[in-house]
């Protein structure tokens, strides 16, 4: 993914779509490999989205495909395939059709949202009409969360899915290095199995919580079932839950 925006870099908006894109691509079991933020500067969005495309199977961006001068993302796009961007007849009747039912004209800067690399095709935007597009394996979406949302929504067919993991999340006491060889020892004798372990918001010995996945649920059942016995051998009575549990503060 490619989160772009000044407003990202300088803290004035914390992310959102990151988290979303996340846990939606982990229900189709696809990997979110690696996001980058970048600021809104076409050099800084063109070598992204190329490095990225060439590696992955899928790239999605948001933001930057709105109405004002920032707004760079489609001619970076272009730059970045190396085609023209333009305006378009089939995205700007789109435009012209969601602002006539409010009683409103496309503006000049209204009409900077229908121009769409060529070759592109359209990603319907339910929330506020502008469509999103993608080319080849990228899909440019908004950055505004419930538009962005939205647009993978209408996008969703389009992605392949892939095999998904069974979770249990194991929950206990103590600091993470108490058990830390226990975990190895575990995730090392039960092949398929992967173990992460995510402490509090303190990092101290607060509540501790360990995540136990594996494509085979029996595999995930084994670990969650292992793990357990870590945490009683030191004298705490674990909780596990299903999926991935709470997120611990």
């Amino acid at each position: 993914m490619v989160a772009i925006g000044d407003e990202l870099l300088n803290g004035r908006t914390r992310d959102a779509n990151v988290y979303y894109l996340a846990g939606w691509l982990e229900e189709r079991g696809v990997a979110l490999q690696e996001v980058r933020f970048v600021a809104d500067e076409e050099e800084a969005i063109v070598e992204a989205v190329n490095a990225l495309r060439r590696r992955a199977d899928i790239v999605f961006t948001s933001g930057g495909i709105g109405p004002t001068h920032d707004d760079i993302t489609a001619d970076a796009i272009g730059t970045a395939f190396g085609v023209p961007v333009a305006e378009r007849e089939d995205s700007l009747a789109i435009l012209e059709e969601w602002y006539a039912k409010k009683g409103e004209e496309v503006t000049d800067s209204r009409r900077r949202m229908a121009r769409v690399p060529s070759g592109a095709r359209l990603i319907a935007n339910s929330i506020s009409g502008a469509p999103g597009f993608a080319i080849e394996n990228v899909y440019v979406m908004a950055g505004v969360p419930a538009i962005f949302e939205a647009m993978l929504a209408a996008a969703d067919q389009e992605i392949q899915r892939g095999p998904t993991y069974t979770v249990y999340t194991v929950i206990g006491a103590g600091g993470e290095s108490t058990i830390a060889e226990g975990l190895k020892a575990v995730e090392s004798a039960i092949k398929g199995l992967k173990i992460g372990s995510y402490p509090g918001k303190s990092g101290t010995s607060g509540r501790l919580a360990i995540v136990c996945k594996a494509f085979d649920p029996a595999l995930a059942v084994q670990g969650a079932k292992a793990v357990e016995g870590l945490f009683r051998a030191k004298g705490v009575d674990p909780e596990t839950v299903e999926g991935f549990g709470p997120n611990l503060t």
